[in-house]
């Protein structure tokens, strides 16, 4: 009986980076996001600059000025912190949620091909150890979900 089956092989993670939504909405994100990293990283300049002059002026500085630059600096610091942890969260939880999408494009399309080309199996490539290279639908799975661009 399993002789009888047409069984399909996929590169998911090739399909994902050869697709051009992939592209796209990295793109998207990037300017979505693009504010938020420049705070951070004025922080981060901050947080150095304070650092180096501490460094560089310390020794002629009072001891209630050495204590106000450590305060500036943990205070700014905490602020990164905050700021970069709710980045990393907000950053995150929108990739997935467009990532996801195209991952309901990628397993529409492989549906389509395994429909049209009577496939009874369509595995991931990283689970399987050998297919023959008519198997791999790789590049059917990438041309389809390109052109819904």
């Amino acid at each position: 009986m399993a002789a009888d089956q047409k069984i399909a092989v996929v590169n998911f993670q090739e399909v994902m980076s050869k697709i051009p939504q992939t592209t796209a909405v990295m793109q998207v994100l990037e300017a979505e996001f693009k504010d938020d990293k420049a705070v951070l990283a004025q922080l981060e300049k901050d947080i150095k600059y304070y650092q180096e002059k501490k460094q560089r002026d310390g020794s002629l500085m009072s001891a209630k000025d050495i204590e106000e630059l450590d305060t500036q600096i943990a205070t700014l610091y905490q602020d990164y912190q905050a700021k970069g942890k709710a980045f990393q969260q907000a950053t995150g939880l929108r990739k997935n949620e467009e990532t996801n999408k195209i991952i309901a494009l990628v397993r529409q399309a492989i549906d389509n091909i395994a429909a049209k080309d009577k496939y009874d199996l369509v595995l991931e490539q990283q689970a399987v150890i050998f297919s023959k290279p008519d198997a791999l639908i790789t590049n059917k799975v990438v041309e389809q979900v390109s052109k819904l661009n």
